[in-house]
């Protein structure tokens, strides 16, 4: 596990995957080709969600729609950074996935990877945010669906992380 990824608890009980690092910087535009590189380490792992012990896998087709999908493409400030910043925490946050949901495919253009339809998982993360002098003042929650394809070999695979939303309650402290 990567030293700065770790599963917590929130003060209500609830599991948040706290990454500690923001590796992913941007003033105006993140760098998704770097994003994209970067998740290119996790194709051909799996991961067990605990909450249903189903084995998610991390296909090839995962890296270039987390970084390049619509979803991302309307992502500006703060939610463009967070997704980024997400990357390092998939596995953590598969882990702590819950309340799955499933869809039928309705798009031809999926009709063979995702023949079986789609797994809907929510998930949350929380990233820190830095003072003046670059202590972490506190740590800002995020909620996210994990989006899972389930495809022709019988197989379930992570396709994207969708719906980064900040959360309003209160931040984490340090």
């Amino acid at each position: 596990m990567d030293k700065y990824v770790n599963i917590i608890e929130d003060t209500t009980g609830k599991k948040v995957v706290l990454i500690d690092n923001i590796r992913f910087r941007g003033k105006r535009k993140i760098n998704w080709k770097e994003v994209e590189q970067y998740l290119k380490e996790y194709v051909g792992k799996s991961y067990v969600i605990t909450e249903t012990s189903e084995k998610i896998h991390i296909g090839k087709d995962f890296p270039d729609e987390y970084a390049g999908s619509q979803d991302t493409a309307g992502l500006k400030g703060t939610l463009a950074k967070a997704k980024a910043n997400a990357a390092q925490g998939v596995p953590q946050m598969l882990q702590i996935a819950t309340h799955p949901t499933f869809s039928d495919n309705y798009e031809e253009k999926h009709i063979h990877d995702a023949k079986y339809g789609w797994n809907r998982y929510d998930s949350r993360f929380a990233l820190p945010v830095h003072d003046e002098v670059g202590d972490v003042k506190r740590y800002n929650v995020f909620t996210a669906r994990m989006l899972i394809r389930c495809a022709e070999d019988g197989k379930k695979y992570l396709y994207d992380i969708l719906r980064i939303k900040k959360e309003t309650s209160t931040p984490l402290g340090q």
